[in-house]
């Protein structure tokens, strides 16, 4: 009933301790090697291969030429999070920037956690406040020092194909303003599929990704309200960028232990998942 809950049920464990000695950014030659390879390999097979089958569209790569010298001095990404492979897109929508991303702690202890790890997976801890010290201390360097850039689905979850924008969590924001950073916002949208998609592959719809303008915190507030206005800004930046009215979303901008809305409307897209 919680937006930010997980439902997808995970079927590995593979006993990976995420605390204080865990390795956020792994920085050991071999594993960067095999970064190294899965980044080829990204760039000559997976980002035409899932671009093809998800019938991705990109929009607003020159807002990346326009504020790249802001954008290569650190910034913080953040996109409703829609789709299993979604980050696959964000990632390809981006180039030649590279990527870190927030990642649910138990999701690199999954089946899918080596991967996850290898294309800038860095977990959330879980265990404790010595844990989560040196996760924010990897993350203020990651931003400040190494000017990188990190990216977070602030709903808090992934939704398969759920069309409004769901509550956003402050973390993104904090980081940002912590950092004094940009939160540089993506949405991701809805096409109806053609007739090949819909009976062959019985794909749902396709996907459009739009790149949107950098928001900046706002220094004449203090550091709470700083954190809510940016996260209200990038709220409404990722409703814009889906094709939705910030002030007709089913949702506030801001989690607040915030519940389900099921919803009906041509607006969303009466079949798809999450309208039932």
């Amino acid at each position: 009933m919680e937006t930010d809950r997980h439902y997808l049920e995970l079927h590995m464990d593979r006993g990976i301790v995420i605390d204080a000695a865990y390795p956020y950014i792994d920085r050991s030659a071999w594993f960067r090697f095999k970064q190294g390879v899965i980044r080829f390999l990204l760039y000559i097979f997976a980002f035409p291969v899932s671009a093809t089958r998800m019938g991705l569209r990109i929009e607003g790569r020159r807002n990346l030429r326009k504020h790249r010298d802001l954008l290569k001095n650190g910034v913080v990404s953040v996109a409703n999070h829609i789709h299993m492979w979604d980050y696959i897109a964000v990632m390809n929508a981006v180039r030649p920037f590279r990527t870190h991303l927030l990642a649910w702690g138990p999701n690199i202890n999954g089946e899918n956690g080596t991967l996850i790890r290898l294309v800038g997976g860095i977990p959330i801890p879980e265990s404790g406040i010595s844990a989560t010290k040196t996760y924010l201390k990897t993350l203020r360097d990651l931003l400040r020092t190494e000017h990188g850039w990190l990216h977070i689905y602030p709903e808090g979850s992934m939704w398969e194909f759920y069309a409004p924008i769901r509550p956003f969590k402050t973390g993104a924001a904090y980081l940002a303003c912590d950092s004094d950073k940009p939160i540089l916002p993506l949405g991701f949208s809805y096409r109806e599929p053609g007739w090949i998609r819909r009976h062959v592959f019985h794909q749902i719809a396709t996907l459009t990704l739009r790149i949107g303008e950098p928001l900046l915190p706002d220094p004449s507030l203090n550091p709470r309200e700083r954190e809510i206005d940016l996260t209200v800004r990038s709220h409404e930046a990722v409703c814009a960028l889906a094709g939705i009215d910030p002030k007709e979303n089913l949702y506030p901008p801001v989690f607040r232990d915030s519940k389900r809305v099921d919803y009906y409307t041509s607006v969303y897209g009466v079949g798809y998942r999450g309208s039932r």
